[in-house]
């Protein structure tokens, strides 16, 4: 287990923050995490999701796992959908569970384009992305083909005029689902190479219409899908994820510096909830000489006009030395809340923090899943899936 040691000051990472029309009781925010336990055809929550939020709730805000917009913007077995009411009614076992344990919860909602596979796709058809391109690396397809669980990516399409419009159709229609589950909000996932990425990065988006060639043309996906989920919800329920660095597929963006600062200038002035930030994390701590990523993200905070969360391989020292500083106004944590269902309460008491399985993290039961102890909980049964 690693320690967290109370001698380093962590009292930043409890103030309140308002962010858009909501205030959060502390700064400790959890980031989304897939882990492959929606119903295999329907793609909906169960009673063991509700179970797993609600455990976290301490968090300032929770961030739910990745959640696709539609059957066309899967990419990964046993992930969860948000555009059938359905699905939605699901969710609102999640959403119930966390604000009846005093938490808030937004949705991630989730287009991966490129990055899937024709078996998730409305009858076997290609993946969609910017501009045709084979992402590097293998799909995530489980027990939804016989040679699974990870088969070589296939070619994805361009998407035509009409279908980026269907796609943004999409996006209000999931906005209104999120509504329905009870989601105190939404975060677009406009990161980690997915198909906003996509358009945003000149590696893949080589489109000569509106949508690609210069900057500007490839920023309109992301201020098309923002307007259109602002005309569904209040702006300031709304939040987006950017990811300057990284993502699956090996896609990049031959001048991140200019593309991610002027994207954040894009979100500005909207009155947005927030914008999340993703850093590389080939570097440890916040001290000294910062990264490439560090300085793209620093762009950003100072592009951006709103709340800024930042993620990514912060211990919780660092974390409340970026708030002090004023480098991040949240900032979000990935395995630690996995493995830490009581995470803020564990950083304030300078606990021992639990080290999460990687084993168990996609797909499964309650292992990996609800079991970590808590402090309040150490010898608690494992719940049965």
């Amino acid at each position: 287990m690693s320690r967290h040691d109370p001698e380093n000051d962590t009292a930043p990472l409890f103030e309140p923050v308002t962010a858009g029309d909501l205030t959060f009781s502390n700064r400790i925010w959890m980031a989304p995490l897939t882990r492959a336990r929606s119903t295999r055809e329907t793609s909906e929550q169960t009673p063991l999701h509700a179970l797993y939020y609600a455990q976290r709730a301490g968090a300032g805000l929770i961030v739910s796992e990745a959640t696709q917009i539609s059957r066309q913007g899967q990419g990964y077995a046993w992930t969860p959908g948000i555009y059938t009411p359905e699905q939605a009614d699901s969710w609102k076992l999640v959403t119930d569970a966390v604000h009846d344990a005093g938490g808030r919860i937004f949705c991630q909602l989730w287009h991966v384009g490129a990055i899937s596979h024709p078996v998730f796709q409305p009858d076997g058809a290609q993946p969609v992305s910017s501009s045709a391109w084979t992402p590097e690396g293998k799909a995530f397809v489980g027990d939804y083909l016989e040679d699974g669980p990870q088969v070589p990516h296939q070619e994805a399409r361009a998407l035509t005029r009409d279908e980026i419009a269907a796609v943004v159709d999409d996006y209000r229609n999931a906005a209104r689902m999120a509504a329905r589950a009870g989601f105190d909000g939404v975060e677009l996932h406009a990161a980690n190479g997915y198909l906003i990425d996509q358009f945003m990065r000149s590696s893949v988006n080589k489109r000569t219409d509106d949508y690609g060639g210069t900057l500007e043309k490839r920023l309109r996906l992301l201020g098309e899908v923002v307007d259109a989920l602002t005309e569904e919800l209040p702006a300031g329920r709304v939040g987006v994820r950017l990811t300057p660095i990284g993502g699956p597929g090996g896609s990049h963006d031959d001048n991140p510096h200019e593309t991610y600062p002027a994207a954040a200038r894009l979100l500005s002035g909207r009155g947005l909830a927030y914008l999340h930030v993703v850093r590389a994390t080939d570097h440890g701590g916040a001290g000294g000489e910062k990264s490439e990523g560090d300085r793209i993200l620093a762009a950003m905070r100072e592009a951006f006009d709103g709340t800024f969360v930042a993620n990514g391989n912060l211990s919780p020292e660092d974390a409340a030395g970026w708030i002090a500083r004023g480098d991040a106004d949240a900032v979000a944590f990935g395995r630690a809340f996995l493995a830490n269902p009581d995470l803020p309460a564990r950083i304030a008491a300078g606990g021992d923090l639990n080290e999460p399985d990687p084993g168990t993290y996609y797909g499964g039961d309650a292992r990996g899943y609800v079991d970590y102890p808590s402090r309040a909980r150490p010898g608690d049964p494992l719940p049965q899936s």
